[in-house]
C-alpha cells in the first residue's frame, strides 16, 4: 500500500525515544515519571453479504500516547495522545517532546488543584491522594509475532474472494437462510513502550478474526445467530482453523456453515419454556465464557471496583468499599476458580501491559474464595499490592484502562458427558448470545444459542430463545460439578471507557453444573 509506514520504522527510533523518556524528568521541576507508547498496525479485511462483496479495506495506523506524573505537594497524572500519518514519521521526536510538555502541564495543573481542594475541603482529603505507582521489575525486551501466513503477504483480493465464497456457501444451505454476513480480517500490530524508569519493551502481535452472522426464517419464527473465531496468529486462522490445547476453531467456512445449520435447526424448534423456580442446569464452555466475562471479569477490574468508572459503567459486587468487600471471603462453591492470564495463548495474550508491567496470572476466585482484582500500578498502589499487568489501551493515543485478558473459569476433573448423565431432569445450556446484567453485576440474565432438555441423563428436546436468570453468588455457590474441558473463545467486542475502547480478549471455562431459573416464554 502506498504511503504506508512499515512496522520496521520503530527499529529506527527505539533508542532515541528511550533516551527522550529517560532524560525528560530531570529537565522539568517536580516531574517524577514519564512513559511513551508508540504503535503501528498494518492490516486488511473484507465483508460479504448474501454471497456478494460488501466492502474490503487495507489500511494502517500510526499513533502515540504519553503520560507524565508531576506535582509539588501532591502528584497527579497527565496524558496526551495523537494519531499520525506516514508523513509525520520524520518529526516523531519533536511531536513526542511537545506531547510530553502537554502531559506535564496537565499533571502540574491537576496536582495544584488537587492540593487546593484538599485544603478547602478537608473531608475530601482521603480521596484526593498523592498519586504513586506500585513498583515493578523494569525490563528491556522484544517479543515477535507468531504466524504461519504473514498478514502483510495476503492479497486483499484473496481476503475478499474467501469471504464471498463462504457467504455463498452459507446462502446455498437452504432457502430459509434469508441473510448472512461474513467478515474476515488479519493484521500485525507493533507496540513500543519506554519509560523514565528504564523500561524498553517492543511487542508485536498477529491478530486474525472471522465473523459470521446469519438469519433464518422458519415456519413459525425466525432465528438469528452470530459468533466469532479468532486468534493471535496469521491468515491461517481463517483458511485452516486453530487446533491448540484450549483454542479450537475450524476454518471460517466450516465455522460459518455449522452456525448456519444451528440457526436452521433452531428455527424449527419450539421456544424455550420459562421456569418460576430454580432448576438443574448444565452450562457448556461457550455459555460460561460470557458468564465469566460479565459477572467475574468486569467486576474484578479495580478501576470499576474503586468507583472510578461508576458514572458510565457501574460498580462491583466484589467491593462495596475498602472496608466492606469480598476479598478473602467465600463467593462460590469450592469447586469454582476463575483467573485472568495474559501469558497463555488467546485473543488477550501479551507479556507486558501498557505500563511495562510483566504480565502474570491473577486468580479472582480460587477454590470459592475471592482473591484478586485486575489492577494497574496506580490502583495496586491504592490497595498496597503489586500490579498484575492489566492496564491496556486499544490504541496508543488513548488512555489505558484496566481490562480483562484471557479471563476464564478454571477446569475441574469431571467428564462433561458424565456431568450430564447424572442429571435426572434439567437443562443443557449451549452457547452465549445476549447479556443483561445488574449495575453491580450481582445478578444476571444471559440468553443462550441452544437449550436442550435433559431427562434421565440424556439430551432431549431442543429449544430456541432461552437462557438463564440467576443471582450471581447463588449460581456460583450451587456449582456441584466442573468439567475438564476448558475452552477459550474469542471476544472481539468488549467496550469500556469514554471515549469507547473496544478490546479483543478471550473468555471461557469448562462445562459446569448449577441451579438457575430458565428464561424463555411463559
Amino acid at each position: 500500500m502506498a504511503n504506508q509506514l512499515e512496522l520496521s520504522f520503530l527499529d529506527q527510533v527505539r533508542e532515541d525515544v528511550a533516551h527522550l523518556a529517560m532524560s525528560y524528568p530531570s529537565r522539568k521541576a517536580h516531574c517524577r515519571y514519564v512513559d511513551v507508547r508508540i504503535a503501528i498496525a498494518q492490516g486488511k479485511g473484507a465483508v460479504a453479504e448474501n454471497g456478494m462483496d460488501k466492502f474490503s479495506t487495507e489500511d494502517y495506523s500510526f499513533s502515540f500516547g504519553v503520560r507524565a506524573i508531576a506535582g509539588e505537594k501532591l502528584t497527579a497524572t497527565g496524558y496526551f495522545g495523537q494519531l499520525l500519518g506516514a508523513a509525520d514519521a520524520g518529526e516523531l521526536l519533536k511531536r513526542l517532546e511537545e506531547a510530553l510538555e502537554h502531559a506535564y502541564d496537565r499533571a502540574l495543573w491537576s496536582a495544584r488543584h488537587k492540593s487546593a481542594a484538599r485544603e478547602e475541603f478537608p473531608r475530601l482529603a482521603s480521596t484526593l491522594y498523592d498519586l504513586s505507582l506500585a513498583p515493578i521489575e523494569i525490563r528491556q525486551d522484544t517479543i515477535p509475532a507468531q504466524y504461519q501466513i504473514d498478514p502483510r503477504e495476503v492479497p486483499l483480493k484473496e481476503v475478499a474472494q474467501y469471504t464471498r465464497h463462504v457467504s455463498r456457501q452459507v446462502q446455498a444451505l437452504s432457502r430459509e437462510v434469508i441473510y448472512n454476513y461474513i467478515g474476515a480480517e488479519t493484521h500485525l500490530e507493533r507496540l513500543l513502550f519506554v519509560s523514565s524508569e528504564g523500561a524498553n519493551i517492543d511487542q508485536t502481535w498477529a491478530i486474525t478474526q472471522g465473523t459470521c452472522f446469519v438469519v433464518v426464517q422458519g415456519p413459525d419464527a425466525f432465528q438469528e445467530l452470530y459468533d466469532f473465531s479468532g486468534h493471535q496468529r496469521g491468515w491461517e486462522v481463517i483458511t485452516q482453523g486453530v487446533d491448540e490445547a484450549f483454542i479450537r476453531y475450524p476454518s471460517l467456512l466450516d465455522f460459518s456453515l455449522a452456525l448456519a445449520k444451528d440457526a436452521i435447526e433452531l428455527a424449527h424448534s419450539p421456544p424455550c419454556p420459562a421456569t418460576d423456580q430454580e432448576v438443574v442446569v448444565v452450562t457448556d464452555p461457550h455459555y460460561n465464557a460470557l458468564v465469566c466475562h460479565e459477572v467475574v471479569g468486569h467486576p474484578s477490574e479495580l478501576d470499576r471496583a474503586l468507583k472510578m468508572e461508576t458514572a458510565y459503567a457501574g460498580r462491583s459486587w466484589f467491593l462495596k468499599d475498602l472496608r466492606d468487600n469480598q476479598v478473602g471471603r467465600q463467593v462460590a462453591s469450592p469447586l469454582v476458580s476463575a483467573f485472568s492470564d495474559p501469558t497463555i495463548e488467546g485473543f488477550g495474550h501479551y507479556l507486558y501491559d501498557d505500563e511495562g508491567t510483566p504480565a502474570r496470572r491473577a486468580y479472582h476466585i480460587r477454590n470459592g474464595i475471592y482473591e484478586e482484582f485486575l489492577s494497574s500500578r496506580q490502583t495496586a498502589a491504592i490497595l498496597g499490592t503489586t500490579s498484575n499487568g492489566h492496564y491496556k489501551a486499544t490504541e496508543a493515543y488513548l488512555v489505558p484502562l484496566i481490562r480483562m485478558s484471557n479471563t476464564a473459569f478454571a477446569p475441574g476433573d469431571r467428564d462433561p458427558e458424565e456431568i450430564i448423565r447424572e442429571v435426572e431432569r434439567g437443562y443443557y445450556v449451549v452457547g452465549h448470545r445476549i447479556p443483561s446484567v445488574a449495575e453491580s453485576r450481582e445478578n444476571f440474565r444471559i440468553t443462550a444459542m441452544k437449550v436442550y432438555e435433559i431427562r434421565g441423563g440424556r439430551l432431549g428436546q431442543l429449544y430456541r430463545d432461552g437462557g438463564l436468570i440467576a443471582d450471581t453468588r447463588d449460581f456460583f455457590m450451587n456449582v456441584d460439578a466442573v468439567g475438564n474441558d476448558l475452552r477459550l473463545f474469542a471476544i472481539p467486542n468488549c467496550g469500556k471507557g469514554q471515549p469507547m475502547q473496544t478490546k479483543r480478549m478471550s473468555n471461557g471455562g469448562p462445562t459446569m453444573r448449577s441451579r438457575a431459573r430458565l428464561s424463555g416464554r411463559t
